[in-house]
């Protein structure tokens, strides 16, 4: 009567020849976590500088609201108030939609910068990581064929 192989020993002594190095997990895995760090720092700058803007005109609208509240002795006083504020207005609100749009900028050109440099690490580390595989492969085929 034939007798069975047992494969569960021969898928043992198969995953033995072949090491896993779980190092380059880690590494990737780190370098994710740097490359997050990088980016929340710049979308929090980016978000505190927004604050400012929007806090500086909203103060500024706060004050020129003032002027336009207060009593006049003519009536044209008040139309003359509101144009005054309507122009006021419109014009700070393009220097600050300008100001927005740098931080968007920056924020973007940041970002590029971020992910360029991420890309030309992740590819350095994976040439070397499947030329370190290639080689322990090509190691562990020698050692299997000079072991039959």
């Amino acid at each position: 009567m034939a007798k069975t192989q047992d494969f569960s020993a021969m898928m043992k002594d198969m995953m033995a020849s072949f090491p896993v190095d779980t190092s380059a997990m880690e590494d990737f895995f780190k370098n994710t976590a740097a490359l997050n760090e990088k980016l929340s720092s710049v979308a929090l700058q980016a978000a505190e500088k927004n604050a400012e803007i929007s806090s500086k005109w909203t103060k500024d609208t706060l004050t020129k609201m003032g002027e336009i509240s207060k009593a006049k002795a003519e009536p044209a006083d008040y139309a003359k108030a509101a144009t005054d504020f309507a122009s006021a207005s419109a014009e700070v609100a393009a220097e600050n939609m300008a100001a927005f749009a740098e931080v968007a900028k920056k924020v973007q050109m940041d970002t590029v910068e971020l992910l360029m440099a991420a890309g030309k690490d992740m590819s350095e580390e994976a040439t070397a990581a499947v030329k370190k595989a290639t080689e322990e492969v090509s190691t562990a085929a020698k050692k299997a064929a000079a072991a039959k």
